[in-house]
């Protein structure tokens, strides 16, 4: 397949699923989305429209259909695992938008199905990993030479959320980035979660503790602290800053040009995650289809996602009961260890 088009369906045309359709179609190589589908049928065939594409009614028919060669899952999370699953039953790279599933067990179920079949073919949408920022950190901290790392503070700042976000989401849908990317940045497994409650902000909605702090606890015994802060009502921001015995290293900001204007000397700043990791995202989709090409996706894998669900689980119940979890994993299958 090196040489010619990589065939791509998505299921779910949302805003993310559209958005993935013209990073593909307008600013990527080798891919090309040719179909789509979405639950709400007429809503898909106007996405379908707009983009000259061809629409399924069912996204399983779309995804067994000869027409695709992988397909890219963007649906909303309580329906990753149905068509992750159909994606391996038809033996085709699958592209899903975290969380792999909500559930780790649901996020299992698709590690045997993948194991059972005999082939790694999913790969999930952690993007902070493709962040040109966090891959500079990364070599940093695996070259050793300032030392063990010690203690990681970050911090995952909205200026704000939707009315419908909740106390639970800060975890599951924010800090999940973090439980992620800083497992692959140092290379180990977590031990503990904690969650605690600072002063709640005045400006975050009745049913959200904002902001949050995420304390996990690594197997060699680093310390790690996640601020969520999602209703800041200023800024964008995300932060990490790993310490370790000879050095402190901190992930670099994004270049923004250097503005004096009206007596004032600044920056401009992000106002989201769409603009801050624009280009994570079109280096991880160009990486995704460039290894789906050569036949062997090497992106943030099946595991990675139930890991990263287990890990979300322990915080939840850290934070519902006050207490500190240890996180259990099942023993990782062979088929994963590279």
């Amino acid at each position: 397949m090196e040489s010619s088009i990589l065939r791509v369906g998505v299921v779910g045309t949302g805003a993310i699923g559209r958005t993935h359709i013209e990073r593909i179609n307008n600013k990527l190589s080798g891919a090309k989305v040719v179909v789509c589908a979405d639950k709400h049928v007429e809503f898909g065939k106007k996405v379908a429209q707009q983009y000259g594409l061809k629409a399924y009614e069912s996204g399983a028919a779309m995804i067994a259909s000869d027409e695709v060669d992988a397909v890219v899952v963007a649906t909303l999370d309580p329906d990753h695992e149905e068509y992750v699953m159909a994606a391996i039953k038809a033996g085709k790279y699958v592209f899903c938008e975290k969380p792999l599933a909500p559930e780790a067990s649901a996020c299992k179920r698709i590690v045997e199905a993948e194991v059972t079949g005999g082939k790694q073919l999913v790969q999930v949408g952690f993007m902070r990993r493709y962040d040109p920022g966090y891959r500079q950190l990364k070599e940093a901290v695996k070259s050793r030479r300032y030392g063990e790392p010690l203690m990681v503070h970050c911090a995952h700042r909205n200026p704000s959320v939707p009315d419908d976000y909740d106390t639970p989401m800060a975890v599951e849908n924010s800090m999940i980035h973090e439980i992620d990317v800083l497992r692959w940045l140092l290379d180990e497994e977590y031990a503990t979660a904690e969650v605690k409650f600072p002063r709640k902000t005045r400006k975050a909605y009745e049913n959200l503790r904002d902001p949050q702090i995420m304390i996990l606890t690594t197997k060699s015994g680093i310390y790690i602290d996640v601020e969520a802060f999602v209703c800041t009502g200023h800024s964008y921001d995300i932060k990490c800053e790993v310490c370790c015995e000879d050095a402190i290293l901190n992930l670099p900001k994004p270049a923004t040009i250097e503005i004096l204007e009206n007596a004032h000397r600044g920056n401009d700043i992000d106002s989201d995650w769409s603009t801050r990791f624009v280009d994570a995202y079109n280096i991880e989709f160009q990486e995704w289809i460039d290894a789906c090409k050569e036949g062997c996706v090497k992106g943030p894998s099946a595991w990675d996602g139930y890991i990263g669900q287990v890990t979300a689980a322990a915080a939840s119940k850290a934070r519902d009961e006050q207490i500190i979890v240890n996180i259990e994993y099942d023993e990782m299958p062979q088929f994963y260890k590279k």
